[in-house]
């Protein structure tokens, strides 16, 4: 979530000097309720030191309304289809919500 906000940051900065205005927020999809949990909490639990930095990146960019964060389940995540191996079915979901279709298919 660290490296999507940095990315953000940078492309807002690309739009303003284009001379695009954007003011709305980014949405950040993520399927890991315990990152989204410790994004927002403004308490670290212990266990959470080694990745202080990247939470107070990521809370920064939510209380100053840059970002919000979205919980997305895991057979909903569209960019799986380009990390992981899948299965018939939710691979052909994906692709499907992708806008990929097989035009030599029967219909």
């Amino acid at each position: 979530m660290a490296d999507a906000c940095c990315e953000l940051t940078w492309l807002r900065y690309i739009l303003k000097d284009l001379g695009i205005q954007h003011s709305e927020l980014a949405v950040l999809h993520c399927d890991n309720q315990s990152a989204l949990y410790i994004a927002k909490n403004p308490v670290f639990p212990e266990r959470t030191k080694h990745i202080d930095l990247d939470c107070h990146l990521v809370r920064q960019n939510i209380q100053s309304g840059l970002v919000s964060t979205a919980y997305t389940p895991t057979k909903m995540q569209i960019a799986d289809i380009f990390t992981k191996p899948l299965g018939k079915v939710l691979f052909g979901s994906l692709l499907g919500k992708l806008g990929v279709y097989n035009i030599h298919s029967p219909t």
